[in-house]
This record gives C-alpha cells, sequence and structure tokens, in this order.
C-alpha cells in the first residue's frame, strides 16, 4: 500500500528537521520544500540534510523575482504599514511560500502539506488560511498542535536528544539565542533574550543594518522613479550607478540601506492569536521605497482620494499581517490600491544617511502642484478674494455652534 504524501515547508533548522524524521516515522512519504525568499541560507546543504533524514524528494523554489513583484511592491504601493510601524516583513513572504507549496503538493499528487510554525505564533494562521484558500480539500499537518508530536517532545532537549538518537546534525540549531526570520525584504529577531521588552536590544543582534554611528559620513543621493506607484528605476546620483528591474532594484535598494544603517525598529505589536510580542526588525531598502512611495503621492495623489486610501492603508496591514492575502476582502481593497496609484508616476530624491531615509525633492509629468498657483508672487489663476465667501461659508457652522451653546450655559446657569 503506497503511503500518503506530504509536502513539508522545510527551512534545514532543528524543528523542520525532527518534524520531517517524526513524518516518516508516522508513515508518511516526506516532500520537503525549500523556499528561496532571499534568505542567507546554504539551500543545498539543507536539501541534503532533508534527503539523509529520509525525504523522498526536495524542491528548492527561487521565488525572489514573484516574491518582490507581486507581494512586495504591491503592499508597499498601498502604504501597508502594521500598528503604525511594522513593514510586514516576515508576514508578506509567508502567502507566496504558501503558494508554491499548494502548487508541488498539485503536481505531486500529496493530500497533505506541513509547516513546523509554533502554536503560539502567527505564522501557523499565515500558511494554513493561505492553503485552505488555494485548495480548499487540502489537509494540514501541524505537529505542534497535534498530540502524538507534543506527548513525543516536551521541549527542545527532546528534540535534542531525538535528533542524536538519529544522527541529526543541529549544531546550526545553537548559534543565537532568540529566534530569527530572515528574507529578501527584512530579518526579523525575537524570543530568547529578547522577551523581556524592558532590556535595550543589544547591538550585535542587528546582522543586516550598520549601526547609525558607524554608518558613513558622507550621504548617497538617490533617485527613485516610479509608475504606477511601482519603482521602475534607481539611480544613485552620487557614483552612477542604475538599476531596473523588481529583484535587482529592491536588492540595490537594500545594499545602500544596510551600508546606511536605514530601517531599523524595535517594537511590540499584537500578534493576531492574542498575544503580544517584542520584534526587533531590519528593512533596509523597504524603508527607504516607503518614505519615497509616500513623498511622490504627496505631489501626485488627490487629496480626497489620499484621505480614502489612507484610512483603508491599515486595513490592507492588518489582513497581510493576520494571513488573509487570498481572501475577497483583500482582492477587494487591492483593487481599491490599484485605482488609487493609476498616474502615481515621477521621481524622489533621496539622501541616505545615518539611519535616514530623507526625500529632498520630487519630480512628475502628472504632478497636481502648481508653482503658480502655490506662489506667493504670482496670481496664478488664484483669486484669493473668492477666500473670503469660502471662509464665511466654513464658519457658518462654527458661528452655529458658538451661539448655542452660549445660550445654552445661559439656561443651565438660571435653572442652577
Amino acid at each position: 500500500m503506497a503511503k500518503e504524501k506530504i509536502v513539508l515547508a522545510y527551512s534545514g533548522g532543528l524543528d523542520t528537521s525532527v518534524i520531517l524524521k517524526w513524518f516518516i516515522e508516522e508513515g508518511y512519504e516526506v516532500i520537503a520544500y525549500i523556499a528561496d525568499v532571499g534568505q542567507d541560507e546554504d539551500f543545498e546543504a539543507a536539501k541534503e540534510k532533508a534527503l539523509k533524514i529520509g525525504a523522498s524528494k526536495v524542491f528548492i523554489e527561487d521565488l525572489k523575482e514573484e516574491f518582490v513583484r507581486d507581494y512586495i511592491f504591491p503592499a508597499f504601493k498601498s502604504q501597508a504599514v502594521y500598528e503604525g510601524r511594522y513593514l510586514l516583513g516576515t508576514s508578506v513572504a509567508r502567502p507566496v511560500i504558501a503558494k508554491r507549496q499548494i502548487e508541488i503538493a498539485e503536481k505531486e499528487g500529496a493530500a497533505y502539506v506541513g509547516h513546523g510554525a509554533t502554536g503560539k505564533g502567527n505564522d501557523q494562521v499565515r500558511f494554513e488560511l493561505s492553503y485552505y484558500a488555494l485548495k480548499p480539500d487540502i489537509k494540514v499537518l501541524a505537529p505542534w498542535k497535534m498530540d502524538e508530536f507534543l506527548t513525543r517532545f516536551k521541549g527542545r532537549s527532546d528534540m535534542l536528544n531525538y535528533c542524536d538518537q538519529y544522527g541529526i546534525p543541529v549544531t546550526a540549531t545553537r548559534k543565537k539565542p532568540y529566534s530569527e526570520d530572515d528574507n529578501l525584504l527584512h530579518i526579523s529577531h525575537e524570543a530568547g533574550i529578547l522577551e523581556d521588552p524592558g532590556a535595550p536590544c543589544a547591538e550585535d543582534v542587528y546582522s543586516r543594518t550598520v549601526s547609525q554611528k558607524d554608518a558613513p559620513d558622507e550621504p548617497d543621493i538617490i533617485e527613485i522613479t516610479f509608475k504606477d506607484g511601482v519603482p521602475v528605476a534607481v539611480k544613485n546620483t552620487t557614483d552612477g550607478t542604475e538599476k531596473t528591474g523588481a529583484l535587482e532594484l529592491f536588492m540595490y535598494l537594500n545594499e545602500l540601506g544596510t551600508k546606511h544603517g536605514i530601517g531599523r525598529l524595535d517594537m511590540v505589536e499584537n500578534r493576531f492569536v492574542g498575544i503580544k510580542s517584542r520584534g526587533v526588525y531590519e528593512t533596509p531598502g523597504g524603508a527607504i521605497l516607503h518614505n519615497a512611495h509616500r513623498d511622490l503621492e504627496g505631489l501626485t495623489m488627490d487629496r480626497e482620494v489620499m484621505k480614502l486610501r489612507d484610512s483603508l492603508a491599515p486595513r490592507v496591514a492588518e489582513l497581510i499581517y493576520n494571513g488573509f492575502w487570498f481572501s475577497p476582502e483583500f482582492e477587494f481593497l487591492m483593487a481599491a490600491m490599484d485605482k488609487a496609484q493609476e498616474l502615481i508616476d515621477g521621481t524622489v530624491t533621496v539622501q541616505l544617511f545615518k539611519g535616514v531615509a530623507y526625500p529632498i525633492a520630487r519630480t512628475s509629468p502628472v504632478a497636481l502642484y502648481d508653482p503658480d498657483q502655490s506662489s506667493m508672487d504670482i496670481e496664478g489663476g488664484y483669486d484669493q478674494k473668492d477666500a473670503e465667501g469660502f471662509i464665511k461659508i466654513n464658519a457658518i457652522r462654527l458661528k452655529a455652534h458658538r451661539v448655542i451653546t452660549k445660550e445654552a450655559k445661559k439656561q443651565r446657569k438660571k435653572a442652577a
């Protein structure tokens, strides 16, 4: 009788290595799936490890281009920022990873998919909601929520003993006393020694960006060109470097942000499952892109459209954070965001210096800014006398409110 197949999202770390072997013990044929979303990892070593443990196949999928083009850029053109601060580095990566996992399951005829996310975090929700949205009949096995697994492994020591028993190397999992998630958009640091929100994060935790004090004493001045809210070109006016293409462009922004210590964030956030957690994030290229895009909107986006978009952006961020990328409400909101980004075209000049991406100039062929109308020296088709009536009309309700409240206070005083 053929074994049931399961496609396991595999990283090569302690948890997924133990899970891979445990699934084999439970009688499954395990297909390991490694998603390359730009993390610093030896993929071939991870593949060899998975095969040695007993995986029947290993898929290493390069998702970097798709990740930037279809996930990072749409999120950033929506100005999606979770709880006003977090640029969603981990959250944005999960749907592209889940999507390819489901595609592999369908290709291999696997009835099951699995992951190593814990039952306390956000990733379990993001992965599983994506699985079900993309393939409603898929069966999900999440060991950290399964009694058989929890009975076998009560803690880290049990997992390490299991690895010793089966000769599974775990040296890579002992390096740092905290958890990290690494991809093209960011690297996050959480748990372990960072679980005390009152303890400042040590400098050696940061691994992607230099500290502000060690950043160069001279800035880089770059120009980012956008079309419909999406970056299409970057030019470094300091040294003449030019980049186009989604992946190459974004990787260059990461390089510059890293160099200048841009994109650090230390915060306590609210997980979807109801737990607060402290996260330390480094999002160098994303921070540059976020600031430049917002700046261009000031020049090119209609005021009332901006108000509506800004009211919806937190909802977009919440849906991404909570794992609802493949939902009807997210599709609806992104259609609105796409409409809002029509004609967000132009170039923003950004100074990168000592941890800050600071827009210093912006131009657009479709700018709504009229220098003649804004000028204090030129009439520019604006009759200043018209402002008198405009002010009087807007003052009507203010006057009425003052008269009524004044009279009401008098009446109350008399009654007292």
